[in-house]
């Protein structure tokens, strides 16, 4: 009497099983794609609908608000451009942003690591701080005299630098990506005589890039879109950050829509463009930060 085995049963035996669990991983995930197609509906709305009235004429707009536009006006843009001064007011924004945002991300660096790690007395304390400063309301008064003492009320200076000790959530995503990098690195580079700071900048900087760019791009989308901060401490228009530069001109062409759809338009198109070509650095920061 023979017995029969996995090891004697034909090669064809198992096929089916395998068929059915390779089919079953290449079904797709209808309501994720769909859940996806929804959102993607929902955020592009509101930017077709700016675009589609940035492209009427005044007479358009007029009789028909809200319908697709007939004859595209494109140099609506040049001309809200031209009457706007937006050139001026974008090189201060691209200025404050970048100088601003550099701060902060590293300002995020040099806080979030030692209360990640515990080296710095009542570290729990200190991320509960991180929490509680998200919710406290922005002192206006404190920071208007502050500069104001220092010398530093309508400068681009001390915009910057207050623009730049906003880290807002940046602390409480750093911590947690740095929880994900091994501690035994901080012991081994003790041991070879590493100094702190240069541990700081050469080992850790590099390694938690994803979370500091992350870090990076949320201030500079905040930084970009601020307007009144920029209002109290900045009283010379030449000095104006872009958004302050739409305010401004919404108070002068705030009944030519399609002009001020179009202006819109060009103060958001560098968030826009500047999100599709770093999204990825975005989301490989948060999940890290979550992970760890």
């Amino acid at each position: 009497m023979t017995t029969t085995t996995s090891e004697s049963l034909p090669a064809t035996a198992a096929r089916p099983h395998e068929t059915v669990v390779k089919r079953r991983r290449r079904r797709l995930p209808i309501g994720a794609y769909l859940s996806a197609l929804i959102l993607l509906v929902v955020f592009l709305f509101p930017l077709l609908y700016l675009l589609n009235t940035a492209l009427k004429s005044q007479a358009e707009f007029v009789a028909n608000p809200v319908g697709l536009v007939a004859d595209p006006q494109w140099g609506n843009f040049a001309t809200a451009w031209e009457k706007g001064d937006f050139g001026a007011y974008i090189v201060n924004s691209v200025l404050y942003t970048a100088a601003g945002s550099a701060i902060g991300t590293l300002l995020t660096l040099v806080l979030a690591f030692p209360v990640a790690r515990g080296y710095v007395r009542g570290a729990k304390y200190w991320s509960v701080i991180f929490v509680l400063v998200l919710f406290l309301p922005n002192a206006l008064i404190t920071q208007f005299q502050l500069l104001l003492r220092l010398g530093l009320y309508d400068t681009q200076l001390g915009y910057i630098l207050l623009v730049g000790v906003g880290v807002g959530v940046g602390p409480l995503l750093l911590s947690g990506f740095v929880k994900s990098i091994p501690r035994e690195l901080d012991e081994a580079a003790a041991m070879d005589g590493v100094g702190y700071w240069r541990y700081l900048f050469a080992f850790i900087l590099p390694l938690a890039r994803p979370a500091l760019v992350t870090v990076f791009i949320l201030q500079a989308v905040w930084i970009w879109n601020e307007i009144i901060l920029a209002t109290v401490l900045l009283a010379d228009p030449t000095k104006f950050p872009v958004t302050v530069g739409l305010y401004a001109f919404k108070g002068t062409y705030g009944n030519q829509w399609p002009l001020l759809a179009a202006a819109t338009f060009i103060v958001a198109a560098p968030l826009i463009v500047g999100y599709i070509f770093i999204q990825r650095y975005l989301v490989n920061g948060v999940v890290g930060a979550v992970k760890g």
